[in-house]
């Protein structure tokens, strides 16, 4: 029978580290997300390289960061022009921020069920606008640049972007799984065996 007790819950690992993971896994994949909505246009406007980084040309300035003071905000508005993101998406983004702060602030009352959150369910959506937006990319910049696709039709249900790929890989990872590191290691021992 489940705990209503906050003390009791927060005592007991089996309810506190899965409630932990999953608070975390939201919280890592919102940024992952927001880090996917800004630099791939920065990259995207990127002309060069400096100390500092990437250089981004006056075409990011007008095209971008004129839209908004907020740069999240200025490169969702860019997505939503682009056709990457529609109305629904945007408004979908809004409740998923409200969630993250909501662990963010909130993350002991959360955990130890003093306080209720969507997270768990919300999770797929968030990983969904990762994927839309990834794929846009691949499709609509990466392939068409690539004369390697040249003449090749592509199956946007089958692309899975590098940031989704690495994500499932943590969420792998950090449950447990130890399989990825085993084939790692076989492949470490191999390469090295061919050196």
């Amino acid at each position: 029978m489940p705990t209503t007790d906050p003390w009791e819950r927060f005592l007991d690992p089996d309810v506190v580290k899965p409630s932990l993971f999953a608070a975390t896994m939201f919280i890592t994949t919102f940024e992952i997300v927001k880090n996917s909505v800004i630099g791939r246009i920065q990259d995207f406007y990127t002309n060069g390289w400096d100390e500092a980084g990437p250089i981004a040309g006056p075409e990011y300035k007008s095209a971008v960061i004129s839209r908004n003071k907020n740069l999240l905000y200025a490169s969702l508005a860019w997505l939503r022009e682009h056709e990457v993101l529609d109305d629904g998406d945007l408004e979908t983004f809004e409740e998923l921020k409200k969630t993250r702060n909501q662990l963010a602030h909130k993350l002991f009352e959360i955990v130890t069920g003093q306080r209720e959150s969507e997270h768990e369910a919300q999770f797929p959506i968030l990983v969904e606008i990762l994927r839309k937006i990834e794929v846009w990319w691949v499709v609509n910049v990466e392939i068409p640049t690539n004369p390697d696709f040249d003449g090749q039709e592509i199956d946007e249900s089958g692309i899975v972007p590098g940031p989704v790929l690495s994500l499932q890989m943590l969420i792998e990872v950090a449950s447990g799984n130890t399989e990825l590191l085993e084939h790692w290691r076989k492949a470490q021992m191999q390469g090295s065996g061919d050196a």
